[in-house]
């Protein structure tokens, strides 16, 4: 699901319902919908809008959820700690993928905060410490989030883990090379967890209009799937868009046969 969350978590809970539904009623299993689903980057503090897994957004995405009879993978923050930054008091968040589906409701923290190029998302995010992996039919699903992309172990240890299908929600930033680094990180990560990558991305704010500009963390579209050969097997543009995909757990088995590069666990 690719599409651009505003900075109300109330218009961006019925966006998301409205996706989910289309989504469900075109047969989908399986949701990804992109980080900051619930409230985009640069729209203020993400702490005055941060809601645990028992609040309202998470409720109801739960609620269709187990409604529609799929599971729901989408990003939103919830509140961590307190800490103590150049003399500010800082209620950090973790940046959540909540999951969520008929019997289950959980969420993976994302573990690699963005503290890159002068930004730290570490100063207003705490980073998770666990990885995380759900069934959807007879599917093992991995999780990650965005900036976990450029980190290949963890992709290598949820496959470790049975990650048949490894979800990416994602805000990824536009600019010069960004497309180019998306692509190949994606294509990267499948090649190195012989797994199904599914990408879903916040829609380039201003569309085609604005491409290849920088904008910042607020999305660049061209959310994918990528099959574990490192195939790209569809990928979106720059403007919101649904992207649908069968994802075969015998072509993952298939791969790993012809291609031993893991180490996986019994």
């Amino acid at each position: 699901m690719q599409l651009t969350s505003t900075g109300s978590i109330e218009e961006n809970q019925e966006l998301a319902l409205d996706k989910i539904r289309e989504a469900a009623a075109a047969g989908a299993r399986l949701i990804v919908l992109p980080e900051a689903t619930s409230q985009n980057f640069r729209s203020g503090r993400l702490d005055e809008q941060a809601q645990n897994l028992e609040g309202p957004f998470a409720t109801a995405i739960q609620e269709a959820a187990e409604e529609l009879e799929v599971t729901v993978v989408v990003g939103m923050f919830c509140p961590a700690d307190t800490v103590e930054r150049e003399d500010k008091t800082i209620n950090r968040v973790s940046n959540t993928a909540l999951v969520a589906g008929p019997g289950v409701l959980g969420g993976y923290e994302k573990i690699h905060t963005y503290d890159a190029f002068d930004y730290r998302e570490s100063d207003t995010v705490q980073p998770g410490e666990s990885l995380v992996t759900f069934d959807v039919d007879d599917l093992t699903v991995g999780v990650v989030v965005c900036y976990d992309i450029r980190f290949p172990e963890q992709f290598k240890e949820l496959a470790r883990e049975g990650a048949q299908l490894i979800v990416v929600p994602t805000s990824w930033a536009d600019g010069p090379g960004k497309l180019e680094q998306w692509r190949l990180l994606t294509a990267a990560r499948a090649l190195d967890s012989t797994s199904y990558i599914l990408a879903a991305g916040q829609s380039r704010p201003g569309g085609n209009a604005e491409a290849g500009t920088p904008s910042g963390p607020t999305g660049i579209g061209h959310s994918t799937i990528v099959d574990p050969n490192g195939v790209r097997v569809a990928e979106a543009g720059y403007e919101d868009e649904i992207l649908y995909a069968d994802i075969d757990p015998h072509e993952v088995a298939k791969t790993r046969r012809s291609l031993p590069v893991l180490e996986l666990n019994d």
